[in-house]
């Protein structure tokens, strides 16, 4: 069985929609030889990414919410900067200070809104830990996760992804499919990169680079060849782009770790 993406069949569909229309679009393109299929998930796979998605919808329903008190609060004159956690420390004194410009009934609709927040936040807490205890009893997560910049997120939604990477060629595959590369605009002997693609899973693509991001915080001061290496791309190419090869290289790693079954071994 093969499953071919939307946005591959589309171009070889008739204008007229309909059922044997569809079939026709998608024997068509299921035949041609370099479409690229999507990987074939198992039911434990599919179950890791409903906890991801899941989490993920929660997550934006909460960002929803701060940033609509934030808005309410600025109608008032009261600013509030946009992080989570000056969310959590700031509102509940902003609820309780009697002296602002707040009228009771807006006090009233703010605190309701902090409450579901409040809600949304434990309901975040427990996703988390749900997928901890899947990271703990799965073993290729664990093999990922050895990988600097890879946490337990990061290495449950690869495996609920893309399993063991068997449908990709190379882990120069897996970071294109990810989007981890140079948008290209050639023409005849003229090649020009642009910045990343930015296709495919939007969400394991964003967790790379949040896992990437700490490793080149963190680069300065350690002296093995991998930090080093990321110390002086960042002096030279700047902090974001040093981030963008940092995450390429690590999802390059982690389909050489899931393909070979070996562990990650930290290069001296």
């Amino acid at each position: 069985m093969k499953i071919v993406s939307p946005q591959y069949v589309k171009p070889f569909a008739r204008r007229r929609k309909n059922d044997g229309n569809g079939a026709e679009a998608i024997c068509t393109a299921a035949r041609q030889p370099h479409i690229p299929l999507v990987p074939k998930k198992t039911i434990e796979q599919q179950d890791i990414q409903a906890l991801h998605r899941a989490r993920q919808r929660i997550v934006n329903h909460r960002t929803a919410v701060v940033s609509q008190i934030r808005g309410l609060l600025l109608d008032r004159g009261l600013a509030m900067p946009k992080s989570i956690t000056c969310a959590r420390r700031l509102i509940p004194d902003i609820l309780t200070d009697f002296s602002n410009e707040l009228t009771p009934m807006a006090r009233e609709a703010i605190h309701e809104l902090y409450d579901l927040f409040r809600d949304l936040d434990r309901h975040i807490t427990s996703f988390d830990k749900k997928i901890e205890r899947v990271f703990r009893e799965s073993e290729p997560c664990q093999r990922v996760a050895r990988i600097e910049g890879v946490g337990s997120k990061i290495a449950t939604a690869i495996i609920a992804a893309v399993g063991n990477g068997a449908e990709f060629k190379s882990g120069r595959h897996l970071a294109a499919w990810v989007g981890l590369v140079p948008r290209q605009f050639s023409s005849g002997d003229r090649t020009l990169l642009m910045g990343i693609s930015k296709r495919g899973n939007q969400h394991l693509r964003s967790l790379l680079v949040h896992g990437a991001r700490a490793v080149v915080r963190a680069c300065v001061n350690k002296a093995d060849s991998l930090n080093q290496w990321v110390n002086q791309l960042r002096e030279r190419r700047g902090f974001n782009r040093a981030t963008v090869a940092v995450a390429n290289k690590n999802a390059r790693i982690i389909w050489a770790v899931l393909r070979t079954g070996e562990p990650y071994r930290v290069a001296a």
